[in-house]
């Protein structure tokens, strides 16, 4: 398998691309253009740093000749980067689970992007529901977090989703539709290589519930068209729009068999090695 590691180390984006019960959108794009990203969020997980380094050098290990062409990273507590970085070898990337928009200061227990950066990270989430909900970061943060982020030179996955209350009350769209505007709020058409968008029904996370293919290609679509208004068509065909909540070895091909759907943010099966290599080993129709 030949990785499109050159432009994930990079901090590129370029060949990337990344529901409801309301009207469909029909997708404007043409699925594969875009490169495949499949990423797993480790969230407070594993323990030590030696189950750390076991779980990263599996999952390095099941990228093979014969994986499908496909960007891979996981994203894991600090204290774990360097030695997981030094785990896979080069085969995959590793990002930091989130970043502060402050460089320095009195800003206790917080990481700067800087700091990342100085030990190789290139990727760092933005905008997980656990960290909107439990740790109340507001789109406004979450914003200053992206700019930061870009301006570091380094890629940024937002993520981006709606409570099991508002997509029944089918406001799934707006709801991506405010989060995607205010998140990226001043991040020009030229920086859009660096971002991925994660869109993650918070009903789906960690339940074992997944949006079936068609509502998250719905979803998917709209977010892309939403992205189209807020820049032009070009710019939103070329980023890619990964799917999260609770994707399982079950789930992955027919979810990745779908145009608008680039990839996965996979969380609890990204800790089971021989659950994520399937999923990195997706097979489309």
């Amino acid at each position: 398998m030949k990785l499109a590691i050159a432009s994930l180390l990079a901090g590129t984006a370029a060949a990337f691309s990344p529901a409801f019960n309301g009207n469909q959108v029909t997708s404007s794009t043409q699925l594969f253009g875009r490169t495949p990203f499949i990423s797993g969020n480790w969230k407070l997980n594993p323990q030590t740093k030696d189950e750390a380094v076991t779980l990263a050098t599996e999952i390095a290990a099941s990228i093979t000749a014969d994986s499908p062409k496909a960007d891979v990273a996981l994203f894991v507590p600090y204290v774990f980067i360097e030695s997981a970085m030094g785990a896979v070898d080069g085969k995959l990337n590793v990002g930091a689970e989130g970043a502060s928009p402050e460089l320095n200061g009195a800003y206790t227990g917080a990481i700067s992007t800087a700091m990342l950066k100085s030990i190789g990270v290139n990727w760092t989430l933005a905008g997980h529901s656990e960290r909107r909900v439990i740790f109340g970061e507001t789109d406004d943060y979450i914003n200053a977090q992206c700019l930061k982020i870009i301006e570091e030179g380094m890629g940024v996955m937002l993520c981006i989703g709606e409570s099991l209350e508002e997509f029944e009350q089918d406001l799934a769209g707006s709801v991506c539709a405010v989060q995607l505007k205010k998140g990226l709020k001043g991040v020009p058409k030229e920086d859009l290589d660096k971002v991925v968008i994660a869109y993650e029904p918070v009903w789906a996370i960690g339940t074992g519930k997944v949006a079936t293919p068609e509502i998250a290609q719905n979803v998917h679509a709209q977010c892309r068209e939403i992205l189209a208004g807020m820049y032009d068509q070009e710019g939103a065909d070329s980023v890619r729009i990964l799917y999260g909540g609770s994707v399982t070895p079950e789930s992955v091909d027919e979810l990745m068999s779908q145009p608008d759907i680039d990839g996965a943010l996979v969380g609890g099966a990204s800790l089971d090695s021989g659950k994520f290599a399937r999923i990195i080993n997706f097979q489309t129709a």
